[in-house]
């Protein structure tokens, strides 16, 4: 098994590709452990995908296309504030509405590219076999700023993961914390999309936050446990891609699937078995002792 695993990483290439791939992994499980808690799931697949636009007219204008999903990113969280606000519609709608019209533009936008197919596929599927020093750098800070940014923010964000009337009353700006949050959601995207593509970011930033969820209550221990299952995920995922020849990214974002289900079905099996576990015996009563369910106070010795 060990010799399995040091094939798997024994060249240059493929160390960077798990380095950046954990460095994904730690940003998005901990921003990924919020969205999971506060049901923003839906607004996390339609960032991953309305990042879109930004990076295909930055590719093909020449410039820095993590610069060109930033600018969509912030386009797309001010539409669906807009839609939600003017239009008196409710976030879901405004959320659906930007979700398939921005992954609409950035098809039509990349498919005027005689390379078409390929940069599409890069894009929604991304490179980690392609990471480059400098990306990995920008990786480690952002992972860096969302480790210090969820532990500063970390009250805010539990009063208006259950209540935000609450979070309010106790002076905790919910407005201004759930901006923060959609901030830090949208910068792990931006991030990790030259990695793992806007479509596979997606499976990091849910599944090993609802596998967590699963196994463990308290939100800290929730999101240890979400960055240990992204870790194991990318690590499990590279090397059988490599021994397998599969799609590196596509393989560790099913392997982070996989552990939800597996985690369900071994909780599900638990909660069965002990529903099928007769109950013990109490045996005789002590002499003297009340009958079992009798509720009479004893005598008074008075």
């Amino acid at each position: 098994m060990i010799a399995w695993f040091s094939d798997a990483f024994g060249s240059e290439l493929t160390q960077r590709a798990l380095l950046a791939g954990l460095l994904v992994a730690v940003t998005t499980s901990l921003i990924g452990t919020w969205v999971v808690v506060r049901g923003l799931s839906f607004m996390g697949d339609a960032l991953a995908h309305g990042v879109l636009p930004g990076i295909a007219l930055a590719f093909l204008w020449g410039l820095d296309v993590t610069l060109g999903a930033l600018v969509s990113a912030a386009l797309m969280v001010g539409g669906i504030n807009l839609v939600n606000r003017r239009a008196h519609l409710s976030e879901d709608t405004g959320i659906g509405l930007l979700f398939v019209g921005m992954l609409a533009l950035g098809v039509v936008i990349i498919s005027r590219e005689d390379t078409y197919a390929g940069d599409l596929t890069a894009f929604l599927f991304g490179d980690i076999l392609g990471v480059r020093p400098p990306q990995l750098r920008m990786q480690a800070v952002v992972a860096g700023l969302t480790l210090l940014a969820v532990a500063v923010l970390y009250r805010p964000f539990l009063a208006l993961s259950f209540n935000r009337e609450k979070a309010a009353a106790l002076g905790q700006r919910p407005a201004l914390a759930h901006a923060a949050m959609l901030a830090l959601l949208a910068l792990a995207i931006v991030a990790s999309f030259r990695v793992v593509g806007t479509l596979l970011v997606f499976g990091l930033l849910v599944a090993p936050p609802a596998t967590a969820t699963l196994v463990v209550r308290r939100l800290p221990a929730a999101m240890a446990a979400s960055v240990a299952l992204g870790c194991l995920a990318v690590v499990v995922g590279l090397a059988t891609s490599y021994h397998q020849d599969t799609a590196a990214a596509a393989t560790v974002a099913g392997v982070a699937v996989a552990q939800f289900f597996v985690a369900l079905a071994v909780r599900e099996t638990v909660a069965f078995l002990r529903s099928r576990r007769p109950a013990v015996d109490p045996g005789p009563p002590a002499p003297g002792a009340a009958p079992a369910g009798s509720t009479s106070a004893p005598a008074s010795t008075g």
